[in-house]
């Protein structure tokens, strides 16, 4: 594990690059498909990370707390895939283990990553309805794995732009496991 934090590739107000990735329920997206959201959640995630791993329920939450017309999350695993325990069948694992409620995309090619400029799991990507980039980084306050949360971040920024609202900060590092680039 390589603690790394987020940095600032996408700017505010930039538009989300597309991709057409596999989920682990073997559909292929990409961002028209989740155009019915207003808000659209990217983030960069794994199965081996003990950040993600303590943040996941954080982001099933979410996704519970508003629903698809609100705001639609989306993994996406850009590893690479011969790393111990990461790959599309462990993915498949992971999606079932934690009971994930959104989808969880492989980027085996590592070039959505690039273009986002992820360097980390998780590494968050708030966009609005017109898909340009509102906020990028942390879930919450609790950066290292066993920390509990007080702050719910990324909760308080979709509330606020689902309400019109600005958001402050649109640039706050998360902090996670690098991610696994290939040679």
């Amino acid at each position: 594990m390589v603690k790394t934090e987020s940095t600032q590739k996408l700017r505010k107000d930039q538009v989300a690059p597309d991709f057409t990735l596999k989920g682990t329920d073997e559909i292929e997206y990409n961002l028209e498909s989740f155009s019915s959201s207003k808000l659209l959640l990217v983030v960069f995630i794994c199965n081996h990370c003990p950040y993600v791993k303590a943040r996941i329920h954080d982001l099933i939450s979410l996704q519970d707390i508003f629903g698809k017309p609100d705001l639609q999350i989306v993994g996406i695993n850009s590893n690479d895939p011969s790393y111990q325990d990461e790959g599309f069948e462990n993915m498949k694992r992971f999606s079932r283990e934690y009971g994930l409620n959104f989808p969880y995309l492989i980027d085996d090619t590592q070039l959505t990553a690039r273009r986002y400029g992820a360097v980390c799991t998780p590494d968050p990507f708030l966009f609005d309805l017109e898909r340009k980039l509102v906020f990028h980084g942390r879930i919450n306050d609790a950066m290292e794995p066993d920390m509990t949360p007080n702050v719910r971040t990324m909760e308080e920024n979709v509330r606020k732009i689902l309400r019109g609202q600005n958001i402050e900060n649109d640039f706050e590092p998360s902090i996670g496991c690098s991610i696994k680039w290939k040679d």
